[in-house]
C-alpha cells in the first residue's frame, strides 16, 4: 500500500534434494504455536500439508523485521542471466518495480545495483497489465501503440516514476522445476522526496496485490501457480511467502471472505468490531486492509484516539512513564529499561478484531502486536494515527500486527485466512 515506506536461482541436483528434505520437515509440523509452552492464541496448532504433493509453487526466504529495520523482504532474480534484487514485500500494492539505470534520479542503490533495461522489453499501454493497473481510470495514452507509463505516490510524500517492462524472472518451484517467465514491473527512474522510513537497501518493491499487474496474478494468469499468497513473518526478524497454494493449511486456519470491491485493489476482510480485554469498545462497522507493506498499524483518528485511551486508561497505576523515544510517538519507560516486549505483557491488554460478516472470526492482537521495545529499552505503541500519516479514514493492519501468524490471500477462493505459527523457521538452501 502506498504508506510509510516505499516499499531465482538455478538449483544443482543435490541442492533439489536438501530442498526436498528441509520440505518435508516443514510440511509435517514445523508449524507451532508462536509462543511455544502455551496454547495457541486461536486453540489450534497449524500443520500444513501439500494439497497436491509438491505442486507448483513459489517459496522465498524472507529477511528484515519491524524494529529497527522497518521492512521485511525477499530476494529474486531478474533478467538472463538473473541479476539479485532485494524487493520489500508488499500485498497493499499491485505493481513489483526496481530502480532502474535509465538513468535513474533520487536512486539510492549505486548504479551496479541498478536494474539496466538492455534486453527487457517495454509494455505497450494496450497491454492488459497495463490496463489493470491504472485501473478503474483509463491509461493516458494518446495512442495504445505508446509505453506504459507509471507513477506510485506514498503517504511519506515520496513518489516513483517509470516505465513498464517485462524481463526473464527465473523462480525455483518446489516441484523442482524452474519457471523461466516473462513478467511485467516498472522500471523506476525517477526516485523524489524519499521519505525517513524508506528501506534505503532494497531495490524496490514485490507488488503482491489483487489486481491483474501484480506478480502473483501474473504467474496464476500463466497457469503457473495458483493465485493464492502467503507469508509468515517473525517476530524476531525473518520469516518466509509463498506463491501458489501448496502450502496452504487443510486445517485449523481462520478464515474470513475477502471485501468485494472493484474499485479497491487490496486485501481487506470487513465490517469489524474492535475488542479490548475481551470486550467491546463500541467502535465498529469499520473495514480494515491487510498490508505488509507498513510496519506499523494505523487507524483512522477517531478510531486511534479510542485504542489510545483505552491503553492509557489500562496503564494507570502501572509503574510505567510516558517518556520521549525518536523511535515513535508514544512510549514508556519502566523502573529499568526493557529488553524484549515479553518484559512488558503483563502491562497491557489484548485487543481483538471481531469481523462480524462471519461467525466467531477474530483476529487477536496481543501486546506483542501493537508494541515494540526500542534499543533505549522504552516500550512504544505501534498503533499509528493514518489520518495523520495521510491515509484518510484508512484502516491498516501493518508487519507489527501479522508477526508470527501464517497469513494467506486466497485469491482463488476469495478469502483471507490466519493462524498463529512458529515463523522462524527457514528453508536453507532456498
Amino acid at each position: 500500500m502506498a504508506d510509510q515506506k516505499m516499499k531465482g536461482r538455478t538449483v544443482s541436483l543435490m541442492t533439489m534434494v536438501f530442498i526436498f528434505q528441509v520440505l518435508f520437515a516443514l510440511l509435517h509440523g514445523c508449524f507451532a504455536a508462536s509462543r511455544k509452552g502455551q496454547p495457541p492464541r486461536n486453540g489450534t496448532t497449524v500443520h500444513p500439508t501439500a494439497v497436491n504433493g509438491f505442486g507448483s509453487s513459489v517459496f522465498l526466504s524472507v529477511s528484515g523485521n519491524v524494529y529497527p529495520l522497518g521492512y521485511y523482504s525477499v530476494t529474486v532474480g531478474i533478467g538472463n542471466p538473473p541479476k539479485a534484487f532485494q524487493l520489500d514485500i508488499d500485498t497493499g500494492s499491485d505493481l513489483t518495480w526496481v530502480q532502474c539505470d535509465a538513468p535513474c534520479t533520487g536512486c539510492s542503490l549505486p548504479r551496479d545495483r541498478l536494474y539496466k533495461p538492455v534486453n527487457s522489453k517495454f509494455l505497450p499501454c494496450k497491454d492488459p497489465v497495463c490496463a489493470a493497473l491504472h485501473s478503474p481510470k483509463p491509461h493516458q495514452c494518446k495512442k495504445l501503440n505508446e509505453k506504459c507509463g507509471f507513477q506510485v505516490d506514498y503517504a511519506d510524500h515520496g513518489s516513483v516514476l517509470g516505465v513498464i517492462v517485462s524481463d526473464n524472472f527465473p523462480l525455483s518451484l518446489v516441484n523442482g522445476s524452474l519457471s523461466s517467465s516473462f513478467l511485467a514491473f516498472g522500471c523506476g527512474y525517477r526516485l523524489q522526496n524519499r521519505g525517513p522510513h524508506t528501506p534505503p537497501t532494497t531495490a524496490g518493491v514485490l507488488g503482491l496485490g489483487k489486481s491483474k499487474a501484480s506478480i502473483s496474478s501474473q504467474l496464476s494468469g500463466m497457469g503457473i501457480t495458483k493465485n493464492v499468497v502467503g507469508h509468515c513473518l517473525s517476530g524476531q526478524g525473518g520469516g518466509f511467502l509463498f506463491l501458489g497454494a501448496d502450502f496452504v493449511p487443510k486445517s485449523g486456519m481462520t478464515w474470513s471472505p475477502m471485501l468485494q470491491n472493484s474499485f479497491d485493489k487490496h486485501y481487506s476482510s470487513g465490517p469489524a468490531e474492535l475488542l479490548f480485554g475481551g470486550k467491546p469498545t463500541g467502535v465498529k462497522g469499520f473495514n480494515v486492509i491487510f498490508d505488509s507493506g507498513s510496519t506499523y498499524t494505523y487507524l483512522s483518528s477517531k478510531i486511534y484516539q479510542t485504542v489510545l485511551n483505552l491503553v492509557k486508561k489500562d496503564l494507570s497505576g502501572k509503574q510505567l512513564q510516558d517518556v520521549k523515544d525518536n523511535a515513535l510517538p508514544i512510549c514508556w519507560k519502566g523502573a529499568r529499561p526493557f529488553k524484549s516486549v515479553q518484559d512488558v505483557r503483563n502491562y497491557f491488554n489484548s485487543f481483538a478484531l471481531s469481523f462480524t460478516g462471519a461467525r466467531n472470526i477474530q483476529l487477536h492482537l496481543p501486546p506483542e502486536a501493537y508494541l515494540i521495545v526500542t534499543e533505549k529499552g522504552n516500550v512504544c505503541l505501534g498503533i499509528l494515527s493514518g489520518t495523520e500519516a495521510g491515509l484518510g479514514t484508512s484502516n491498516v493492519i501493518g508487519d507489527i500486527s501479522l508477526q508470527n501468524q501464517l497469513v494467506i490471500y486466497d485469491n482463488d477462493n476469495q478469502r483471507i485466512g490466519w493462524a498463529s505459527a512458529d515463523c522462524t523457521r527457514k528453508l536453507r538452501g532456498l
